[in-house]
């Protein structure tokens, strides 16, 4: 079974394209996204948003002794 729709993926496609045209801008601060994967964790973000079939976000989770 696949983890992510190919909705997901097409969307996460089309934020890579803009972050390598340079017009890819980030959160708040309008700040342009240069990182890739920045890129890819945006994509996911807005694919969720859009209640397309993507994994849940990892959590950190905290180290024990």
């Amino acid at each position: 079974m696949a983890r992510y729709s190919k909705k997901a993926s097409r969307k996460v496609a089309r934020v890579m394209r803009e972050r390598k045209r340079g017009t890819l801008r980030s959160g708040r601060s309008g700040r342009k996204v240069k990182s890739r994967k920045q890129a890819i964790a945006i994509g996911l973000s807005e694919a969720r948003r859009a209640g397309y079939k993507v994994p849940r976000r990892r959590r950190a989770t905290a180290k024990r002794k």
